[in-house]
C-alpha cells in the first residue's frame, strides 16, 4: 500500500499514514466542509486592524486568558455526545478564574441548526456574563451541523450578535496580546479571503504586541492517528495555515500560539517556534489519543476534560493546562498537568 505523504511535521522526519487512512481524512474534509465552504466569504467584514479593543485598564490583574473548546452545549439530558455535569462545572470554574478573556475554539453547540442548543449555552454560561468576561468564540464544524448552512450561520450570529457578518475577527487585549479567531470551515489556503486577511493582520500588528493567540477549531498540528479518529488528523486546509504561520513567524516581532480543538483531548506541539495546542476537553465525548514523540504532553491519563490558562508576565506568557482530576468524583477539582513558557521574542 502506497503511503500518503502530504502531512509532514516540521522539525521531524516526514510522517506517513496509510493510503486508506488518508482517504478517510480527505473524505472527512470534503464531507464536513462542502456546505459551509460553499457560503461566500467575499461579502464578510474583514477590516484592517483589530475588530475589537480592550484597553489595558479593563484587564484583570494579573492579566490572564483561558482557551478551550468542544463544549457541545445541548439539552442536559443528552449524556452521550457530551457530559453536561463537566461542561457546566468547567464554565463555573472558568468564571471563578476571572480571566481577561475566554477564547472558545469551536463546537460551542452540539448542533448549529438547533436554536435550543444556543439557549442552553446562554443559560449555562450566565456565570461568565455575571463576571463580565470577554468571550471570543471561533466557528467549529458542529456550528454548521444541519442541512442549511446559511441558517446555521444565522443562528450563530443571533447567538453572538456582536460578530454579525464576520466568520473571522480579531481583538487587541491590552497593549501586549492580540487574539485572532479563524474559521476552519472556510478556506485557509493561499490566496483565500481569510489567509489574505490573516497576513494583513499580522503584518499590521502594533509594535507593543508581544503575543498573538490564534483560535480555530480544526488543528493545524496534532498527533497523527493511524487506527482511531483518523479523520481528525490535520487536514490540507489547516496545514496551509501552519505553513503560512511558519513563514510569518520568521519576520514577526511577536510570538504565535495556536489553540485548536476538534480532538477531545489535550496536546502540545512546537513547530518553527509556533506553539500549537489542542484543547478540546470542554465536555464533549472524550477521544483517546495515540501520542507521537513530538507531542510535548505525554501523559496517558484519560479522559482529559481541560482548559488552558495563560498568564502574562513581563518577559513571557505562562501556559498551564488544568485537567479535571476525576470526572466521577462527588466534588470536582482540577489539577495542573502541563506547564509551558513562551518568551517574548527579542526585537
Amino acid at each position: 500500500m502506497q503511503p500518503f505523504r502530504c502531512i509532514p511535521l516540521a522539525n521531524m522526519k516526514e510522517k506517513t499514514i496509510p493510503l486508506a487512512a488518508a482517504s478517510l481524512v480527505l473524505t472527512g474534509l470534503l464531507f464536513a466542509q462542502k456546505h459551509a465552504a460553499d457560503l461566500p466569504t467575499g461579502n464578510l467584514f474583514s477590516e484592517p486592524g483589530p475588530t475589537f479593543r480592550v484597553p489595558d485598564g479593563e484587564l484583570t490583574s494579573p492579566v490572564s486568558f483561558i482557551a478551550y473548546g468542544d463544549m457541545r452545549f445541548t439539552d442536559p439530558a443528552n449524556k452521550s455526545a457530551t457530559n453536561p455535569r463537566i461542561r457546566k462545572w468547567l464554565v463555573e470554574k472558568i468564571a471563578a478564574e476571572r480571566p481577561a478573556a475566554v477564547l472558545l475554539n469551536g463546537d460551542v453547540p452540539l448542533s448549529g441548526d438547533n436554536t435550543n442548543d444556543y439557549a442552553v449555552y446562554r443559560q449555562e454560561t450566565k456565570p461568565w456574563r455575571d463576571a463580565h468576561l470577554h468571550v471570543y468564540p471561533a466557528l467549529g464544524n458542529h456550528e454548521f451541523q444541519g442541512s442549511n448552512p446559511k441558517q446555521c450561520l444565522e443562528n450563530w450570529w443571533n447567538a453572538f450578535p456582536e460578530f454579525r457578518n464576520r466568520r473571522w475577527y480579531s481583538a487587541q487585549l491590552g497593549s501586549r496580546v492580540y487574539s485572532i479567531a479563524l474559521d476552519s470551515d472556510a478556506s485557509l489556503l493561499p490566496d483565500s479571503d481569510q489567509a489574505r486577511w490573516l497576513t494583513e493582520q499580522i503584518d499590521g500588528l502594533p509594535p507593543t504586541v508581544d503575543f498573538v493567540i490564534i483560535s480555530l477549531h480544526h488543528p493545524p498540528s496534532a498527533d497523527i492517528q493511524t487506527r482511531i479518529e483518523v479523520n481528525h488528523n490535520p487536514r490540507p486546509n489547516e496545514i496551509a495555515l501552519r505553513d503560512l504561520l511558519s513563514k510569518l513567524q520568521v519576520k514577526s516581532h511577536t510570538r504565535f500560539i495556536v489553540s485548536a480543538g476538534h480532538i477531545h483531548n489535550y496536546e502540545r506541539h512546537v513547530i518553527d517556534d509556533v506553539v500549537y495546542l489542542v484543547s478540546g476537553g470542554g465536555g464533549a465525548k472524550p477521544y483517546v489519543v495515540e501520542r507521537t514523540p513530538d507531542d510535548l504532553y505525554q501523559s496517558s491519563l484519560f479522559p482529559n476534560y481541560n482548559y488552558v490558562k495563560f498568564v502574562l508576565k513581563a518577559d513571557r506568557l505562562e501556559g498551564t493546562m488544568y485537567r479535571v482530576a476525576d470526572p466521577e468524583a462527588e466534588h470536582l477539582e482540577v489539577q495542573q498537568k502541563d506547564t509551558f513558557y513562551i518568551q517574548v521574542k527579542h526585537r
